[in-house]
């Protein structure tokens, strides 16, 4: 099929490169031309596992093009993904702004029947407004669908998750959608569910609600094993075993980050509001998150007394391991804490490191992680990066000015090889 996707962030870059690779024609557009031009250039504004290389193949075999022209690849495209951004405004709903303004323009741009899909995550009804948006600017009253097609791809394992996923999620209306839709995903012989727009739309909001509902309790369930002398990891195996369960997302830690877990829970937060009912559970997940890393901050402080002019090092800056993404990083608001109590920092990420200069100042951004653990008083790990968990850590030993690790994210199974070097070492949640 012939496809434009408007938005080349994770999700529209990962989307359109993966329906390229499956044998369509893709056009990816974006109103960023130097984004644009990198793409056009051989280079990814972001990383993802095999995406550089599944773009270059692409191109190569001329599957996917790269434009800013929004009314040209409209015309030249059957199926019209929308994939722009969705932030948070201040009280946590999704800023619709740029779904408007892609639907006002693909209105504006209709010459013959296209089927419209929503890709972005958005709130539940959205659907009904691009609808609403598309017939009042489509002057020559062209024909067009409107479907929700929601994405689940985990940043870091992201063209996997699209080459092998666990569902496919249809919201469509017509006859004409659904088999458009169910033709194209048909190479993948996935499970399939084809509802109507609603349902597709709040599937997406419900799942990364519960995912996050999960991540925070075994948060605090780690920090009940810390007061009775129980290890988080034997609790966690324990539970996930339980096939009604299952053992994802039951990895303690300071608190799930990124831009969508964070950013999801609160619109689902707002929608719920607005529908008149409260979802009281998740306010709760979202506090319990927050509480992790303060937790993981007292750590820090009751382990160096004074804080003030001591020197930390920060391992891990992304959210996750195998992605530069730094957006609601806990990273980030440790390093910023610590900052203002007049702490010096040193940080290394695999990846993260430009993102996170353009969102820090004030930090030494080490080459490697042998010259941002040199003289610090305490290293804290914040991404469970394998690099750092196969460190010469008897090397580390000898750099350090005081051997203490505050291990935000549990990477070792056997605390005590660490300790028998000669670290104190502070876990979330560990029986040490």
């Amino acid at each position: 099929m012939n496809i434009c996707m408007i938005g080349t962030g994770y999700v529209g870059l990962v989307t359109g490169a993966c329906f390229a690779n499956l044998g369509n024609k893709v056009i990816c557009v974006d109103i960023d031309k130097t984004k644009i031009d990198s793409l056009n250039s051989g280079i990814c504004p972001i990383y993802e596992p095999g995406l550089e290389e599944l773009v270059a193949r692409s191109r190569k075999a001329k599957r996917l093009f790269f434009t800013t022209d929004l009314k040209d690849a409209v015309k030249k495209s059957q199926v019209v993904f929308i994939a722009v951004g969705t932030p948070p405004k201040e009280d946590g709903e999704a800023d619709l702004t740029y779904i408007e303004d892609v639907s006002r323009q693909i209105a504006q741009s209709l010459t013959s029947y296209k089927l419209i899909i929503e890709k972005s995550t958005v709130p539940v009804e959205t659907g009904n407004w691009i609808e609403h948006t598309i017939k009042m600017n489509n002057k020559r009253k062209v024909k067009f669908d409107v479907a929700s097609n929601p994405e689940f791809l985990k940043e870091g394992s992201a063209i996997d998750d699209f080459m092998h996923p666990d569902r496919i999620v249809i919201g469509a209306e017509s006859k004409r959608a659904k088999d458009i839709l169910l033709k194209l995903y048909k190479p993948l012989k996935a499970t399939t569910i084809v509802t109507d727009i609603k349902s597709a739309e709040l599937i997406k909001h419900a799942s990364n609600s519960f995912l996050a509902t999960k991540i925070s309790f075994i948060n605090a369930i780690s920090n009940i094993c810390e007061r009775a002398g129980a290890d988080i990891l034997e609790v966690a195996k324990g539970v996930g075993l339980d096939k009604r369960i299952g053992k994802d997302f039951l990895y303690a830690g300071a608190g799930f980050g990124g831009f969508c877990l964070p950013k999801d829970l609160d619109a689902f937060i707002r929608i719920s509001e607005k529908l008149g009912y409260s979802l009281e559970i998740l306010k709760i997940v979202r506090s319990i998150n927050e509480d992790q890393k303060k937790i993981l901050l007292k750590k820090i402080e009751n382990n160096l007394w004074i804080l003030k002019g001591k020197t930390v090092s920060i391992l891990g800056l992304s959210f996750k391991p195998e992605t530069d993404d730094i957006r609601f990083a806990p990273s980030i608001d440790i390093i910023k804490a610590l900052l203002a109590e007049g702490v010096k920092i040193k940080a290394f990420d695999p990846k993260a490191m430009e993102k996170a200069k353009g969102k820090l100042t004030n930090v030494d951004f080490c080459s490697d992680p042998y010259s941002a653990v040199k003289n610090a008083d305490c290293v804290v790990i914040m991404t469970e990066w394998k690099i750092f968990k196969n460190l010469d850590w008897k090397r580390v030993k000898k750099l350090v000015k005081q051997p203490l690790i505050v291990d935000g994210r549990n990477i070792f199974e056997d605390p005590k090889k660490i300790i028998n070097i000669g670290f104190k070492y502070i876990a979330m949640g560990r029986k040490i």
